[in-house]
C-alpha cells in the first residue's frame, strides 16, 4: 500500500509545508532459515510491500519530534539528553543512541510518521521503524547511506538500547533488500547475494491474528539453548557443526538440547538447498523445504502455536501452495505460503475462510511481492 498520500497530506496539514523528506523502510518475511542468524547461519529473507513511512524536516536544536498517525500521539526527545523508556519511541532514540555512541554527528528533525507493517506478527515491525529512523537520521546529517553499517546500527539499537537479544537478519534485509528478489545472508561474514524469484510465484503472508512479545516469550531463552548447544560441541556457533559431526555425538546430548541444535544445524542445510532450488527454478522442492522447516520449528525448536499450525494445515491444502510454515521468531504472528500466482486470489479466499471456521479467528492475508529496502522517496 502506498501510504505516501496520506503522510504528505498529514504533513503538510501540521507544518503548513511540503516535507522535504520522505522515507520508507520494509518489513520482512523470511522464506527460510528461522533461528539460524543468531546462530551465524543462513537466512534467505524478503523485505514485504508494507512499510513504515516517516516524512520528516530538518530541526536545528538537536531535537526529534516525533507524530504517529497510528498511536495517535507525539513524542519527542533531545540527542544530548537520551534517556531509556518504553514504547514505539524507544526504537527511533535506541537508533540515535546507536549513531552517537559510533561517532556520528546527527541533526535533530521532527516529523508525521504511519505504516502498515502489523506490529507483533512476526513481520518485523521493529527492524522497519528502526531503519526508517536510520533514514530519516542519515538524510538530515548529510550520512553515507551504507546497508552492512546501518543494519548493525539498527541491531545495536534492538540489542543494547530495546533490549531484545535478536540476529541481524532483519536489519540486514531492510536495510539492503533488492525489489524482486530475496536475499542468501551469511549472518557470520553478513555476506549476502541477490537471488531471483521465479516470474509466477508469490508468497503469501498469512496473519492468525494471535500475538506474541518476544521480550516476554521463550525467544532468549532458545538463544541461551543454543549458545549452550554450541559450548558442548566446542565450537563458536552451531553454525560450525555439520550433520554428521551432529548425528555422531547426538547420543551425548540431553533431550531438550539435542532437539534444539538439531533444528539449527538442518535448517542450515534447508537454506543452502533452498538457493539452489531458486537458481534451478525448483519450486516444487522449495515448496518442500518450506514444509520441512516448519516440522523442525514445531518439533524439534517448538516455537510455533495451535494457531501458526492451524494456518499452515489449511495453507497447504488449498490449491496452489507449493509449501507453507511459519515465519519469524514464532509463538504467534504470520506464517507464509509459496503460491502459484494465477492461484493467489482464490487461495487467499479459502485460507481466510477455513482458518475463521475452525479456529473463530479472523486472519489477514495478503499477497506480497518481494520489495525493496529502506530508501528515500521523492518527495
Amino acid at each position: 500500500m502506498d501510504l505516501q498520500p496520506t503522510l504528505r497530506r498529514a504533513f503538510e496539514g501540521r507544518f503548513g509545508e511540503p516535507p522535504p523528506f520522505i522515507v520508507r523502510a520494509p518489513g520482512r518475511v523470511n522464506l527460510i532459515g528461522e533461528h539460524t542468524d543468531y546462530n551465524d547461519g543462513f537466512v534467505l529473507p524478503m523485505a514485504i510491500d508494507r512499510a513504515v513511512w516517516i516524512a520528516l524536516r530538518p530541526r536545528r536544536d538537536r531535537r526529534v519530534i516525533v507524530h504517529s498517525l497510528d498511536f495517535d500521539q507525539a513524542a519527542k526527545f533531545s540527542l544530548d539528553n537520551l534517556h531509556k523508556g518504553k514504547g514505539w519511541l524507544e526504537y527511533i532514540q535506541g537508533v540515535a543512541w546507536a549513531f552517537q555512541v559510533e561517532g556520528h554527528r546527527l541533526e535533530g528533525w521532527e516529523g508525521v510518521m504511519t505504516g502498515d507493517v502489523p506490529i507483533g506478527a512476526g513481520l518485523s515491525s521493529s527492524a522497519a521503524l528502526e531503519l526508517a529512523a536510520a533514514r530519516a537520521f542519515a538524510a538530515v546529517s548529510d550520512l553515507e547511506w551504507e546497508p552492512v553499517k546501518m543494519a548493525r546500527l539498527g541491531l545495536k539499537a534492538e540489542v543494547e538500547w530495546v533490549g531484545l537479544n535478536c540476529g541481524i537478519m532483519d536489519q540486514m534485509i531492510c536495510a539492503a533488500a533488492q525489489a524482486g528478489h530475496a536475499l542468501f545472508l551469511d549472518c557470520r561474514s553478513l555476506e549476502f547475494e541477490q537471488i531471483s524469484l521465479p516470474d509466477g510465484l508469490l508468497v503469501a503472508v498469512l496473519d492468525t491474528a494471535t500475538r506474541r512479545g518476544l521480550l516476554d516469550s521463550a525467544y532468549n531463552e532458545r538463544r541461551a539453548q543454543c549458545e549452550a548447544a554450541a559450548r558442548l560441541f566446542g565450537v563458536r556457533a552451531l553454525r560450525d557443526v555439520d550433520m554428521q559431526t551432529f548425528e555422531a555425538r547426538a547420543g551425548q546430548l540431553d533431550p531438550l538440547t539435542r532437539r534444539r541444535a538439531r533444528h539449527v544445524i538442518t535448517e542450515n542445510e534447508r537454506v543452502i538447498q533452498a538457493v539452489a532450488a531458486l537458481r534451478g527454478g525448483d519450486v516444487k522442492t522449495l515448496g518442500s523445504l518450506l514444509d520441512a522447516s516448519h516440522a523442525s520449528l514445531r518439533d524439534d525448536f517448538e516455537v510455533s502455536s495451535p494457531a501458526l499450525d492451524s494456518m499452515v494445515g489449511i495453507a497447504r491444502q488449498a490449491d496452489g501452495c507449493l509449501g507453507a510454515r511459519m515465519t519469524g521468531a514464532g509463538f504467534g504472528g504470520c506464517a507464509i505460503a509459496l503460491v502459484h500466482a494465477e492461484k493467489a486470489r482464490e487461495f487467499s479466499f479459502h485460507v481466510f475462510q477455513e482458518y475463521t471456521r475452525q479456529t473463530g479467528l479472523t486472519p489477514s492475508v495478503f499477497i506480497s511481492q518481494a520489495a525493496a529496502g529502506a530508501c528515500l522517496v521523492p518527495a
